[in-house]
């Protein structure tokens, strides 16, 4: 049957091998640093790597007084002794540094950093003290080791932007001992020449090899030479000192050269393109002005007493034809408002005549509703008393009274027998 194991067994067992292998207890690793983290405990967490991998490290606080003499950064070069064994916790293995020290380059990249921070605070790296590049070169000083691409590709790219351009090489060392001394060397000669720009440079390298360029002497040449000069050393991911104090800095020498030496068939070109415009610019004056001459010329015309007293005349006749038609319209206005306030007059009279009609109408009709003769037709008659006032109640009338009834035709005398309240008919 199969064995199964557990998480932990399998992580156990490789911690163990690791441990009985006698080279990984005692061993010393060379790369650079990176992800660097001092943990608030004082331990040190960090990478370090090379071009094809990277390995995890911790260094524990007990170790670092003795151990770790500089205050770790990224990029550094190190060399961390120790041994590598698994966390069997997480199944990972890393080193545990015992002692880091920097090796070689990492001390070059240590010196470098703090001449840059010195020269930085110094503003000699600031904007303002930059010198800008001519636009058309003359004459074109280089700084370099005589033989090589660098040269080379410089004279290349310039030929071939403009083969007007003279170029003067001051051969200096770029590499080794004496090599700042020949490139100040080679500043001051070409800055006594009175060349339009300098460009110093080399080709690629290590850090030690590029070393010349970061010494402070160089540095101090480039920036007071009163000649711009443009910074062309190593590759493109390279950087010196010297290219943060040159006036511009260059990613290759080839592109030093571009950056320096204008283009002369783009400069013909831009001439052509300046002998248009400015060919442009005088057909479009003159015919501006010949527009304006023949604008004053009508303008003259114009303003003539000939032609003022021909327009006075003109404005004279056109007035009177317009007062004439004004008049005219008038006198026509005043007609139709004259018949037409005759007909409105008319159709008010009338219309007034109407409306008293028919108000007649309804008076007459109310007063026939009210007459005592139209009630008197409908049987209803009108009773008066011996003195002739008119009987409203039965209080006004006593048994054996003689009243008066008023008919339509007529009128008779009648006496009353008896009275009664309007209960007593009920």
């Amino acid at each position: 049957m199969e064995n199964v194991y557990s998480v932990n067994q399998i992580n156990s067992y490789i911690k163990n091998m690791f441990a009985q292998e006698p080279m990984l207890r005692s061993i010393s690793v060379k790369g650079e640093a990176s992800n660097v983290k001092y943990h608030s405990s004082g331990h040190i967490y960090f990478t370090i790597k090379d071009n094809s991998g990277t390995l995890l490290c911790v260094m524990f606080s007990s170790y670092r007084a003795a151990g770790l003499d500089f205050d770790m950064q990224d990029g550094q070069q190190i060399i961390v002794r120790g041994s590598i064994e698994v966390y069997e916790r997480d199944g990972k293995y890393q080193m545990y540094a015992k002692k880091i020290e920097l090796d070689g380059e990492g001390q070059l990249y240590e010196k470098f950093a703090k001449l840059k921070k010195e020269l930085e605070e110094m503003g000699m790296f600031a904007a303002e003290y930059k010198k800008p590049i001519p636009r058309f070169v003359r004459t074109l000083g280089v700084v370099t080791a005589r033989t090589g691409a660098v040269i080379q590709d410089i004279i290349n790219v310039t030929t071939r932007r403009n083969s007007h351009v003279r170029i003067i090489l001051c051969p200096a060392k770029v590499q080794g001992e004496g090599a700042a001394e020949s490139i100040v060397n080679g500043i001051h000669a070409l800055e006594a020449m009175n060349v339009d720009v300098i460009i110093i440079g080399r080709g690629g390298g290590s850090i030690e090899d590029l070393w010349a360029f970061n010494e402070e002497l160089v540095a101090r040449a480039i920036f007071d030479c009163e000649i711009p000069i443009i910074s062309a050393v190593g590759h493109e991911t390279d950087t010196t000192i010297a290219d943060f104090v040159a006036d511009l800095r260059a990613p290759t020498p080839s592109a030093a050269a571009e950056l320096a030496v204008y283009e002369f068939d783009a400069f013909e070109d831009m001439l052509d393109k300046y002998r248009n415009d400015l060919k442009d610019r005088l057909e479009n004056s003159v015919e501006r002005k010949r527009d304006r001459y023949e604008k004053l010329m009508l303008r003259l015309r114009n303003e003539s007493p000939g032609h003022k007293l021909r327009e006075q005349r003109m404005r004279l006749v056109t007035a009177q034809d317009k007062l004439g038609d004004i008049l005219q319209n008038r006198i026509k206005e005043r007609r139709t408002h004259i018949e037409t306030v005759q007909s409105r007059l008319g159709d008010a009279v009338r219309t007034g005549l109407v409306k008293k009609r028919h108000l007649l109408d309804i008076k007459i009709e109310r007063l026939e509703a009210l007459s005592p003769l139209k009630r008197l037709n409908s049987g209803y008659a009108f009773v008066e008393g011996k003195d002739g006032c008119p009987v409203k109640s039965i209080g006004q009338v006593n048994k054996g009274d003689e009243l008066t009834l008023n008919l339509k035709d007529g009128s008779m005398i009648t006496e009353v027998k008896e009275v009664k309240g309007k209960e007593e008919i009920r």
